[in-house]
């Protein structure tokens, strides 16, 4: 079953079909892809694969995604989760994305927060998490922000380590220990 979370101002739920054009308007934005390792969406069949994605990822225990949605309205304004994890080395890997009408009201970090409470507290199909990593294309100190506002530690840049739109990307890796989680 999938873990719905709730925070003060967010309900974080799965994605559904009739997500598809929320999802699309985001992805469709070149502000919220510059950094992704995807192009900005041109179709809305785009979304719909990526929805199915995500609901592949769950059903076959390899990550999750949720669905950012305002608590007052359940307009859905993002998506966080984990890329995958590895349950036997009990880690995972953490990605976001937030339509930028919503950048820097302190949402993303809301949400993450709530996700890593989860993934620290064994509430995932993966059971509890000790590590969590994320990594960001050099020059994204948006997420940087939103990472090191959680607790992340700036481990190192990993050179060339990303290849996507026919380039390669250095990708600063961050990680937050169990051990070192604030969880209020």
């Amino acid at each position: 079953m999938f873990p719905e979370l709730s925070t003060s101002r967010l309900t974080l739920t799965s994605l559904y079909p009739e997500d598809k054009d929320a999802l699309f308007e985001i992805f469709s934005n070149d502000l919220v892809v510059q950094y992704y390792d995807v192009a900005a969406f041109h179709q809305t069949e785009q979304a719909v694969r990526l929805i199915d994605l995500f609901q592949s990822r769950f059903q076959n225990k390899q990550g999750i995604r949720w669905a950012i949605r305002l608590k007052e309205t359940n307009q859905l304004i993002g998506t966080c989760g984990f890329n995958s994890w590895n349950a036997g080395m009990r880690h995972a890997v953490v990605g976001y994305d937030l339509r930028p009408d919503y950048w820097g009201q302190g949402l993303m970090a809301e949400a993450v927060h709530a996700i890593i409470q989860a993934a620290f507290d064994g509430m995932l199909p993966c059971g509890a998490l000790n590590r969590i990593q994320a990594d960001t294309v050099i020059g994204n100190t948006a997420s940087e922000h939103v990472l090191l506002k959680l607790g992340f530690v700036e481990e190192g840049i990993r050179r060339e380590s990303g290849y996507w739109k026919n380039q390669f990307h250095d990708l600063k890796c961050f990680g937050l220990l169990k051990s070192e989680f604030r969880s209020e």
